[in-house]
């Protein structure tokens, strides 16, 4: 699919077909969710669905990728953005977090601790999540200085052990229509068949 082209019909996740296979190897994540970003019809509507009745004060988006969805939610929600970032890159006093990635490598994520308080309602975002390591270290910044998760939204969530945990425990929302979680869960998408990239 033309990555610029708007689909006349747009089926429920028609979006997923931007999505493009890993052609790198075990080093990176099995697709490339980015691509989506470069159409002009947005998933916010999709995202936003779940927490429409819910009161939000801040929108925090995870270090990297969670900064452009997460960036975008807020403006939709007219809100502001905290970056939730890669330890060490802050020149501010932070509060870190440890936590293994999809990879099953050891990181340090670290917020600023100037904007997070009690009593603020935080929805969290980031652009994909695979074992639930990233955005549980996410959530406990977030917990750890008072401040409430409203909820947790991403392009997609898988059902790994940390992934149910994450839908289990906080209310969620990513665009991936039930029918379609099988393909995300076995990390390979039909569309990937007819992919020309």
């Amino acid at each position: 699919m033309d990555v610029l082209a708007v689909p006349q019909k747009r089926e429920e996740g028609w979006y997923l077909s931007l999505m493009a296979p890993n052609t790198k190897g075990p080093k990176f994540a099995w697709l490339d969710p980015s691509r989506l970003y470069c159409n002009s019809q947005n998933v916010f509507d999709y995202l936003l669905k779940p927490f429409q009745n819910e009161t939000i004060d801040l929108v925090a988006g995870i270090d990297a990728m969670g900064f452009i969805l997460g960036s975008a939610v807020a403006i939709t929600l007219g809100k502001g953005f905290l970056a939730i970032r890669k330890a060490g890159h802050l020149c501010v006093q932070t509060r870190t977090q440890d936590y293994s990635d999809y990879s099953g490598r050891e990181k340090l994520m670290e917020v600023r601790v100037d904007v997070l308080k009690p009593g603020l309602r935080v929805l969290i975002v980031d652009q994909w999540i695979e074992t639930g390591g990233t955005m549980r270290a996410a959530i406990k910044l977030v917990e750890n200085q008072g401040a409430t998760v409203v909820g947790i939204a991403a392009v997609a969530i898988e059902n790994s052990e940390g992934g149910t945990w994450l839908k289990e425990n906080y209310k969620y929302s990513h665009c991936i229509p039930n029918e379609l979680q099988s393909q995300i869960d076995s990390q390979y998408l039909e569309s990937f068949k007819n992919f020309s990239g």
